[in-house]
């Protein structure tokens, strides 16, 4: 529900490209004014704009799919991720100038009118400002307005999330890790004006800042990525401190998530992973879960090929297919599945994050500059591992299961990264 009347209420502001600005935007529903805006298809947006933002994501959309297509595909995404490439982290140094990209964004919001629609809008009632995308939070810091906040959705980001003079800029960064804390003083942000909160991650998920919620599915969880008992035995105590008591074995099989990505990327690796462990799921040890997202298509996909090898695509055979008509919808059913879901298996998106959950991430290739630092980032603590070849998942998957590897990296998960990203941003943005 949007927030109700009273002080803790900010305009919250999203953008509909791909999954990670609008996933981060949907547990700052409780404090959204209204309703969570979409800069650029919300009723309030103007046409011109819409057509600016549109022809944006199409091009977004079409580029991640192209580069799966042999010798051409690669050779279109290199060149369009020159356009969002980071600089190296090491050696440190401070970049302050601005690049082209920097001096276009601002054209396009003072020249163009880009977001000029949304900022009108939102100064009838003087609110705090919290976009999760770079475009909505600059286009208020050019226009004047004073309370605005950036929620950051990668562990690393391109010198654009920045204004041409980031000393002068009103914008407070709120971060998900300390690697963008970091880069973000190299382009030049004041240090007052950045704060490592953590991702944004769902409320459902979470259950307040005892973390009640993360706590019990997590101790459900270990059980099953530790069927030998080697990781629980060695820090059960540790495991008490923090969790509670866990038990030594469960019951169900372990669960399997694939996520496919907004721009429907990488969808044929969901069915590779079923047919390799078809035989498995046939037996109980595993049940599979193909995540569509939005993307009707690939739902459609997922159910012909899942019927032409005789498995339910509702998971009566092991195998299910999560899906929504819109963003809300798809967040509000996956958040809900997550409770009993093991693994992860994405792409370093915005989901890396979710690691948080006491998740283990098997991590499919990066599409993007960006997805690279979230890739290093997850391997540095501990909870990722670079996905092996999908055809046989039936033998890594269990190898790694029976060590007891993929309960530690759920550990690591749970322990190194920031999981109360939700409240933390409430408490920056009202002043607790």
């Amino acid at each position: 529900m949007p927030a109700q009347e009273g002080s803790r209420r900010a305009w919250v502001v999203s953008v509909d490209m791909g999954y990670g600005h609008q996933r981060a935007a949907y547990p700052l529903n409780e404090i959204a004014n209204e309703r969570i805006i979409t800069a650029n298809n919300d009723q309030i947006i103007s046409f011109k704009e819409k057509n600016i933002w549109e022809w944006s994501r199409i091009g977004y959309e079409t580029v991640s799919r192209l580069k799966s297509i042999p010798g051409i595909g690669p050779f279109i995404f290199g060149l369009y991720d020159r356009l969002q490439a980071i600089a190296p982290f090491y050696p440190f140094k401070v970049d302050y100038r601005p690049t082209a990209t920097v001096r276009r964004t601002k054209k396009l919001i003072e020249k163009w009118g880009l977001c000029s629609s949304l900022i009108d809008y939102v100064k009838k009632e003087s609110l705090p400002f919290i976009a999760t995308h770079f475009i909505p939070a600059l286009a208020a810091d050019y226009l004047g307005m004073q309370r605005v906040y950036c929620v950051i959705t990668d562990t690393d980001m391109n010198r654009v999330w920045v204004s041409k003079n980031p000393a002068e800029s009103r914008i407070n960064y709120l971060t998900p890790s300390r690697h963008a804390s970091m880069r973000l003083r190299q382009y030049g942000v004041p240090e007052d004006r950045i704060t490592l909160t953590g991702f944004p991650l769902p409320r459902e998920n979470i259950g307040g800042r005892e973390q009640t919620i993360l706590k019990k599915d997590l101790l459900e969880r270990l059980p099953v990525l530790d069927p030998n008992n080697r990781f629980i035995s060695a820090y059960r105590e540790t495991i008490k401190k923090y969790l509670g008591d866990v038990r030594e074995k469960s019951k169900r099989p372990v669960t399997l998530c694939y996520m496919v990505g907004g721009a429907g990327a990488q969808t044929e690796i969901g069915i590779t992973i079923v047919r390799s462990l078809k035989k498995k799921i046939e037996q109980g040890k595993v049940r599979v879960m193909l995540v569509a997202g939005t993307r009707l298509d690939v739902a459609s996909y997922f159910k012909q090929e899942l019927g032409a090898m005789n498995c339910d695509c509702e998971g009566r055979s092991g195998v299910k297919v999560v899906y929504g008509l819109d963003k809300r919808a798809y967040f509000a059913a996956f958040n809900k599945e997550l409770h009993e879901v093991d693994i992860i298996w994405t792409k370093p998106s915005e989901m890396s994050f979710y690691t948080a959950l006491g998740l283990p991430i098997i991590i499919a290739p990066p599409v993007g500059a960006h997805e690279k630092f979230n890739r290093e980032w997850l391997e540095h603590i501990g909870s990722g591992f670079l996905q092996e070849d999908p055809r046989y998942v039936d033998h890594w998957l269990f190898y790694v299961l029976e060590s007891g590897r993929y309960a530690e990296a759920a550990w690591h998960g749970f322990m190194n990264a920031p999981s109360l990203g939700t409240y933390n941003i409430e408490d920056v943005v009202f002043g607790k």
